[in-house]
């Protein structure tokens, strides 16, 4: 796949972008939150998981996230951590520690809840990550887990609004990257189309 994230996108695109793939959904206390791990913008991650902790949104969640060049700990053995030090419950939060993609991060977190909690026991799932990966979280899932009612919360640094993001070219680097490899994934089979 040729990156082209470097294009100066025309008005159209950018409507179809702010529409498609940066959605926002209602949100609502779900079973479960799935923290996707991350490299970039951990504290902000962690934070909002907090605030979602603290205001009722989840009983249970999985930070799922493998080893990344230049750490010795995985991306859960970061974000877990914080998000304990911030106040939810050590006991809650399951663990996934070898993830290296989105579709790594479902396909071996599956299991983990299975075991710990039984997947027909999970009605719900809030998905909370990037903004530029945007829907790609909750398509993943509807790949491998159709059946459970999606959320989509992400966070960024970005002092740039989400809607502007065109407007940086650092912000929209990474929306278009991101936004390049829905229609390539959904021909693989990684995503499925979502919501419906």
């Amino acid at each position: 796949m040729q990156d082209r994230s470097d294009r100066i996108p025309n008005e159209a695109e950018i409507i179809e972008i702010n529409a498609r793939h940066l959605i926002e959904t209602p949100l609502k206390p779900a079973d479960l939150l799935f923290v996707f791990g991350t490299r970039e913008d951990v504290g902000v991650r962690v934070e909002e998981a907090c605030r979602l902790w603290r205001e009722g949104y989840f009983r249970r969640a999985i930070v799922s996230g493998g080893m990344t060049a230049g750490s010795h700990l995985s991306e859960c053995a970061v974000i877990k951590p914080a998000m304990v030090a911030g106040g939810v419950s050590a006991e809650i939060i399951l663990e996934e520690h070898c993830a290296e993609n989105t579709g790594e991060n479902v396909i071996f977190s599956l299991p983990i809840i299975d075991a710990a909690i039984g997947l027909k026991n999970i009605r719900s799932v809030i998905c909370l990550g990037n903004t530029w990966t945007a829907r790609r979280y909750p398509m993943t899932l509807h790949r491998h887990w159709p059946e459970v009612e999606k959320m989509l919360v992400t966070v960024d640094s970005f002092a740039t609004p989400r809607h502007l993001w065109h407007t940086d070219a650092k912000f929209r680097r990474r929306i278009l990257h991101e936004w390049d490899k829905i229609e390539p994934y959904k021909a693989r089979g990684f995503i499925a189309e979502w919501p419906e």
